[in-house]
């Protein structure tokens, strides 16, 4: 049975944001459905890969935002 998903309602799956009873009927629809199971498993590696980058502005930005607010509290 090929089970059709709207890809925002997976990522919410992926980001564990779903009520209980629509996370095992996703569950169900991966153990059927070899195609969105991969596609689930290609979002749950992004996710993790994503959630191990720490990105920091340059310290110019930084500066040069600083300096933009200072002109508001004169």
């Amino acid at each position: 049975m090929i089970q059709t998903l709207p890809h925002p309602t997976l990522l919410r799956y992926v980001y564990n944001e779903l009520p209980a009873d629509e996370q095992h009927t996703i569950e169900d629809a991966l153990l059927h459905d070899a195609e969105l199971a991969a596609t689930c498993a290609d979002l749950l590696l992004s996710q993790r890969t994503l959630d191990h980058l720490v990105r920091n502005p340059r310290p110019d930005t930084t500066a040069a935002i600083l300096q933009y607010s200072r002109t508001f509290m004169r």
